[in-house]
């Protein structure tokens, strides 16, 4: 059986004690950005799903300095560590589409967070859409300093059910930018979303079974959330959308994607943090200790584990 440090699957946590010989701390960071589907690029509504905060509710106060940010959030984390002078830190980018402003500036605050000791890994959530050669030449630049991470928006690889969510950009697009990132040696974790409206088990194990066999090395399974302030919220209060996934059926397609997610790949995300103050359903996910119990528990019921039917196969260089 494979075994990731007790778990059945291979968590971020057990990869970076790996990597760096202990636990490393996620510190979320805001760059001031927007995203090309609220400026109107694209559209002006944004995804149906996303809140104001453009999936950075829990980053920093974008108006202070990165390196300000840094150390406000230091402090946030500190009450976990044992020794707050010994850790260590990801620089984590998350705040709407964060390759999506001058390349003057882009450089500027991230070279701010790479450069701050303490952070070892620079980790950047975007839009395939928003990295040309500009920032693809940013990037290997920064790597050479310390590791970079691009997580990229995939959601679904469904067209019609992007068409829904108003993700602004066809798969072809997420293709040839997974195809740049590896050329050049950059890792990519991937963000789904599980539970998108029209969506059935099948269509979202198309999708997992999809980025199996991509050259990335992360996938984040996020639930999704209906918050107040989105159109989905919205709908769902007008009862023109009420298929919310319970927990029971949440944690039977958790295990389904995990079981065909190759064991080399890195899971970042097995549920997300939606906050409480804006969630309107599922209820039961804003007990995230109780979701991960009773994922583990039903793993171990089931001897079932990461990669069960999907054995590590892909040629990637970065895993």
């Amino acid at each position: 059986m494979m075994m990731w440090d007790q778990k059945r699957y291979h968590s971020l946590d057990y990869e970076l004690k790996k990597q760096f010989g202990q636990k490393v701390y996620r510190l979320s960071l805001n760059g001031g950005m927007t995203c090309p589907n609220r400026d109107g690029r694209i559209d002006t509504r944004g995804c149906i799903f996303c809140s104001e905060g453009g999936s950075g509710d829990f980053a920093a106060n974008g108006l202070l300095s990165i390196t300000d940010q840094i150390e406000a959030a230091k402090k946030l984390v500190s009450s976990k560590i044992k020794n707050p002078e010994q850790a260590k830190y990801i620089a984590y980018f998350q705040a709407y589409t964060n390759t999506y402003a001058p390349i003057s500036y882009l450089r500027r605050i991230f070279s701010e967070a790479i450069d701050h000791s303490d952070i070892v890994v620079l980790s950047i959530a975007t839009r395939p859409d928003c990295i040309d050669e500009e920032v693809l030449s940013l990037l290997c630049e920064l790597k050479e300093k310390k590791p970079v991470w691009i997580e990229l928006g995939l959601q679904t690889m469904h067209e019609s059910t992007a068409n829904l969510i108003r993700r602004g950009y066809p798969l072809s697009v997420f293709e040839n930018c997974v195809k740049r990132l590896h050329d050049n040696g950059i890792p990519i974790i991937v963000h789904t979303i599980l539970g998108l409206p029209k969506e059935t088990k099948n269509d979202m194990l198309k999708t997992i079974k999809y980025i199996s066999e991509l050259p990335v090395q992360g996938v984040k399974l996020q639930l999704l959330h209906i918050l107040s302030s989105t159109d989905l919220g919205t709908y769902y209060l007008q009862g023109k959308y009420q298929d919310v996934l319970t927990l029971e059926e949440y944690i039977d397609i958790l295990i389904a994607c995990l079981e065909l997610l190759p064991g080399d790949m890195v899971i970042h995300r097995l549920t997300g943090d939606g906050p409480k103050k804006l969630l309107l359903a599922p209820s039961w996910s804003s007990n995230k200790k109780n979701v991960l119990n009773t994922l583990h528990k039903r793993m171990k019921e089931l001897d079932t584990y990461q990669g069960k039917y999907y054995p590590t196969l892909r040629n990637t260089s970065n895993s």
